[in-house]
Order: C-alpha cells, then structure tokens, then sequence
C-alpha cells in the first residue's frame, strides 16, 4: 500500500477497525475512507455498492460486524447470522465491482469446530461441528471465508481472510449483557471494588482454556499482510485452500487463571464464586499461529500489560461519563 493509497476500513469505529485506524495512522497513511453505521448502513447493499463507486476504495479491512459474548450470540442468533451475512455479502461483492486491490476479511477463531485438535490449524475448517452457543455466527463468518475464496477462483480478486483469537483492547464493549469474557471481569472488578464487596463472580467453571490478542497488535499484523510483497501475498490465496490465516499470541490461559489476573493488576483482594448455571462454550480455542510467524509477524503486547492498558481506558471512559 502506498500511503496515498485510497483506504476503506469498514467497522472503523469497533474494537478492530479503531485499532487498524490507529496503525494506519501512525504508519503515516492518510487517506483514509471512514464511515459511521449512521453514514452508511452495510446491511443496505444497493447504498455499499453507490459508496464504493463513489470513493473507488483501493484496500478495504473489512471490519464490521455484529459481535458478543455466549449470552448475546445465544440469546439473538437470527440477529447475528442475518446482520454479519448482510455485511459481508454487501462489501466483498462492491470491493469486486470496483476493483479493489486487496482486501482483509476480519472473521474469529469460533469458526474452527467446538472440539478441534490443539493448537488449531488453518485446515480444521470444516471438520466437525461447531459450538452451539455460537454457531450463527461461527457459520456467517465461515460464510465471508467462502465468499472470499470463491471471488478469489471465479473473479481473480486478492481477499484474504484474517482469523484472530479472543480480542480485547481500548474501544471494547463493556456491556455486561454482551461483551467477551476479558472486558466483562474487568467491568465486575470496577463495580466490586466500587461497592465494597469483596467476591468476583465468573461465569461457567473456570476451567475453559483461552487465548487473548491485543487489539493493536492484531492491526499490525492486518497491516504486515497487506504489505507482504506480490508473490507472498498470492502464495496465500492458493486456488486448492481457504484463503485463511490464524492471528494470535500461541498461548493460553484458563478462565479461572484469567479472573485472577484480572484481580491482581486491578488490585483487588477477592472471593472467585463460579456460577456453573452459565455455559463453558468451547473447552479450549488456541490457534496455531506458525504460519504467520513465518511471515514475519508476533504479537508484542503481554496479557498483562494489555489489562493494565484496558483498565487505563476503561478508568478515562467512566470519568468522562460522570463528568
């Protein structure tokens, strides 16, 4: 990409498409292509398909989604598969109709099949069934996934499809009623701590195994695979495989192991109670990350350093609500 490159970001206001923002900004690109859900609705095609020949987009990130924890992915699937397959379906076709040059599908790990071997390879796609809690979206995103390849066989097109683990980072939701795992413990320690109260709940038992990204360093890693030179890009969009690579830190931690982490950055002298009315959903979801490793990219911020970071945010955010 040149950094007059003519850039879409989808979704540029979400946890993933801010973060790939601020990396393209910091990169010194600076003709960026930004829309609001209330500017542009995806879901509406005949609307993306105008916008895109208007602007005339030459890299897109397609970011935008409807996303949420167990409860919310459990609780509305027909809003989850519907909106995400609007999207996608919207933006892939219009980034054919005009021409774009490149473009990165950002999909999730929760396509992989509910009980995979570990860590998972790119090529368990498909080859068993999926968690049920969130298997609307799982298939909506393994949908995007397809939709690339097939434009990519039929048409020629360069879309690469972008599977990061579990996400946190600034601009997360904190919803307790939607949001993942990470940013809902931190939401529960704030509260606790505020009341007094000296017990954390976890949902589920703790024993779930998972793998937690940065938010900024999966932007860098978005904006490595679009620079990769012509002939490593193409070596991913092989006619014969999905178009499809892991982004993730290799490592994992269980459920219960996280809320004590969470506890202890944000100081806080607790009680875990686990509410085992609460669903698990996948036992374990680590991503085999060797593939992009051998691109040239590895996360760099710890689980750590990234709480602290996302409690700094989250701090800024209720003083500017009670200000």
């Amino acid at each position: 990409m040149e950094k007059s490159s003519r850039i879409y970001v989808a979704g540029h206001r979400g946890l993933v498409g801010s973060a790939i923002v601020r990396a393209l900004r910091g990169q010194g690109y600076d003709n960026l292509i930004l829309r609001s859900h209330a500017e542009l609705d995806l879901t509406n095609r005949p609307a993306a398909h105008a916008f895109f020949d208007q602007y005339r987009p030459e890299y897109v990130f397609l970011a935008a989604a409807k996303v949420g924890g167990i409860l919310a992915n459990d609780t509305y699937p027909a809003d989850f598969i519907r909106e995400n397959l609007e999207i996608q379906t919207s933006v892939i076709d219009a980034a054919f109709r005009c021409g774009v040059k490149r473009l990165l599908f950002l999909g999730s790990s929760c396509i992989y099949p509910k009980l995979a071997p570990q860590p998972i390879k790119e090529e368990y796609l498909l080859t068993g069934p999926l968690e049920p809690t969130n298997r609307a979206y799982a298939l909506a995103k393994i949908a995007g996934i397809e939709m690339c390849w097939s434009y990519n066989r039929q048409y020629g097109t360069k879309y690469l499809a972008v599977m990061p683990t579990n996400l946190y980072g600034p601009g997360d939701n904190f919803d307790l009623q939607g949001s993942h795992v990470l940013p809902a413990l931190m939401r529960k320690v704030v509260e606790a701590k505020l009341a007094g109260e000296k017990k954390l709940v976890v949902w589920g038992t703790g024993r779930p195994r998972r793998e937690f990204l940065y938010s900024d360093d999966l932007a860098e890693a978005c904006l490595h695979l679009s620079n990769l030179p012509e002939t490593v890009y193409d070596a991913l969009l092989g006619a014969n495989e999905a178009p499809l690579l892991n982004v993730g830190t290799g490592e994992d931690i269980t459920i219960r192991e996280l809320a004590e982490l969470v506890a202890r950055v944000l100081d806080f002298d607790c009680q875990l109670v686990f509410d085992t009315s609460k669903q698990d959903g996948t036992p374990q979801k680590l991503l085999d990350v060797s593939r992009i490793h051998d691109l040239g990219w590895r996360a760099k911020v710890g689980l750590e350093e990234g709480i602290r970071r996302v409690h700094a945010f989250f701090q800024s955010q209720l003083q500017r609500a009670n200000s």
